[in-house]
């Protein structure tokens, strides 16, 4: 049924609890593929630039956001590949499912950045209206 999963992550507590809803139901359609989205805004690029110093330091800390749902995929033996965008969370997530045929969109309820959230609404509520495809958004 559910082909092609994009699992959007963050590195947040709600995006952990996400893969792991993406990873039982990959595991419940053996044909599917777990495209996992990981989006640098500018916001973030620019706090994460300030706080580290060094490329190498800065790529290692987006793969630590990674790190807990990519070794739950491994471990779950899933078929997965990782998608490291740029751009606003929200439009980019939106613009990558339109575009790729995807059959389901999983993401947390609540992401890493609380102000954004607060202000304009959350990354998974922008995601859930805009997207041609259904969307799992995990508490």
């Amino acid at each position: 049924m559910f082909k092609h999963i994009v699992l959007a992550l963050d590195g947040s507590e709600y995006a952990i609890r996400a893969s792991e809803k993406a990873i039982y139901l990959a595991q419940n359609n053996p044909e599917s593929k777990i495209t996992v989205l990981y989006v640098v805004d500018a916001a973030t690029s620019k706090a994460d630039a300030t706080h580290l110093y060094s490329a190498s330091e800065l790529d290692q800390s987006r793969k630590e956001k990674l790190e807990i749902s990519e070794r739950k995929l491994k471990q779950a033996e899933i078929d997965y590949e990782i998608k490291i965008l740029h751009g606003d969370p929200g439009p980019t997530i939106v613009k990558y499912v339109n575009n790729n045929k995807v059959d389901l969109c999983v993401i947390g309820s609540r992401g890493l950045n609380r102000l954004q959230e607060m202000v304009l609404g959350s990354v998974s509520h922008k995601v859930a209206k805009r997207a041609e495809c259904p969307v799992l958004i995990v508490k």
